[in-house]
C-alpha cells in the first residue's frame, strides 16, 4: 500500500470518527441539554492540552527532520570521499589507478543496486558492501610510494578513505527508526485527548463546527503521517536517496 495512500486513509479515518460521534451525540443528546453552556475551565483545559501536544508534535516533526538531513548528509560524505579517492589517485602508476578506480565503482554500484534495497527492506546494511570497501583500503594502504610526488597523495587517500568509512557507519547507524516506541505511545495517546476535548467542548451545533472539527482531526492525522514517514530515513516515502552517488558516479546508474 502507498504511504500517500495511508496519509489520505488516516486523515479520511480521523475525520469520519469526528463526524461520526458528534452526529451520534447530537441525536442522542437530551431535549433540554444546552450546549453553549461549556464550563470556562473545560475551555481552558481543551486550550492548555491542544498548546502542550501542538510543542509535543513540533518537537517530534523537528526531531525525526533532523535525522533524515543528518542521513542525506551521511551519503553526501560517502560519495564525496569516494570521488576524491577516484580523483587523488591519478598520481598513481596506470596499473594501481585503474585498479583503484575499478574497486570503487564496483563498490558504488553495489551500494547503489543492492545494499540500497537492503537497507529499505531490512534497515540494515550489508556485509559484502564492508568487503567491497575494504577492498578499496587494501589498494590505497597496500601501495608503496615509488616518489615523492605519489608519498604526498598518499596522506590524502587515507583520509579521504577514513571519512567513507566513517560515512558508511554512520550510514549504518542511520537505516533504523529513530522515534522510541514510548514516544509513539505518547504521540497517539496524545492525540486521542486532543481530539476528544473537542466533544468536551459539545461540538455539535452548526456544520461550520463540524467542519472545523474533522479537519482539525485530519491535521492531527497529518502531522502523525509525516513524522512516521520522516522516522525510517531510508526506507518510507520521503526516504534518503542514493542521487549523490549516482551524481558523482554517472556509471553506477546503468
Amino acid at each position: 500500500m502507498s504511504d500517500w495512500l495511508v496519509l489520505v486513509l488516516a486523515m479520511a479515518g480521523a475525520c469520519a470518527v469526528v463526524v461520526v460521534i458528534t452526529l451520534v451525540r447530537q441525536r442522542t443528546a437530551s431535549e433540554d441539554e444546552d450546549p453553549s453552556e461549556t464550563p470556562d475551565v473545560i475551555e481552558y483545559m481543551t486550550m492548555w492540552i491542544g498548546v502542550i501536544y501542538a510543542i509535543v508534535l513540533g518537537l517530534a516533526i523537528a526531531g525525526v527532520w533532523e535525522a533524515r538531513s543528518a542521513a542525506q548528509d551521511h551519503v553526501q560524505a560517502e560519495a564525496q570521499a569516494l570521488h576524491e579517492i577516484s580523483e587523488r589517485v591519478r598520481v598513481y602508476p596506470p596499473e594501481v589507478r585503474d585498479r583503484v578506480r575499478a574497486d570503487v565503482d564496483a563498490y558504488v554500484g553495489y551500494v547503489v543496486h543492492t545494499e540500497w534495497r537492503r537497507m529499505a527492506d531490512e534497515q540494515q546494511v550489508t556485509e559484502r558492501g564492508g568487503e567491497l570497501l575494504g577492498r578499496v583500503r587494501a589498494d590505497v594502504t597496500d601501495y608503496r610510494p615509488g616518489n615523492d610526488f605519489e608519498a604526498q597523495a598518499y596522506q590524502p587517500l587515507l583520509d579521504q578513505l577514513a571519512a567513507a568509512d566513517q560515512a558508511r557507519n554512520a550510514r549504518a547507524d542511520a537505516t533504523g527508526v529513530t522515534m522510541p516506541p514510548v514516544v509513539w505511545w505518547g504521540l497517539i495517546t496524545g492525540g486521542l485527548i486532543t481530539i476528544g476535548m473537542v466533544f468536551a467542548l459539545q461540538i455539535r451545533r452548526t456544520g461550520r463546527e463540524l467542519v472545523l472539527a474533522g479537519l482539525f482531526s485530519a491535521t492531527i492525522a497529518f502531522m502523525l503521517f509525516l513524522i512516521w514517514d520522516f522516522d525510517a530515513p531510508y526506507s518510507r516515502g520521503i526516504a534518503v536517496t542514493a542521487e549523490p552517488f549516482l551524481t558523482m558516479f554517472p556509471g553506477a546508474g546503468g
